[in-house]
């Protein structure tokens, strides 16, 4: 398993930020979502490449998960 970490390494980098609609449930502080561009790579080369949006609160700093309903 060790092995297999020092291989294989993911890196995330962001791309930007901008302001989310609604507020925090916790402390009803701002919401921001930040675009996120991940690559996972095997021996230094990147292997697939992903984006992904995260909603963080920029006053708790905690990251918020949407719940479809």
């Amino acid at each position: 398993m060790c092995f297999f970490k020092c291989i294989c390494n993911e890196e995330e980098k962001e791309i930007g930020r901008k302001r989310a609609s609604g507020a925090c449930p916790h402390c009803e502080g701002k919401v921001e979502a930040v675009d996120v561009e991940g690559s996972l790579k095997f021996c230094f080369l990147p292997i697939c490449y992903r984006s992904k949006r995260k909603y963080v609160c920029t006053v708790c700093s905690r990251h918020l998960i949407l719940l479809y309903s």
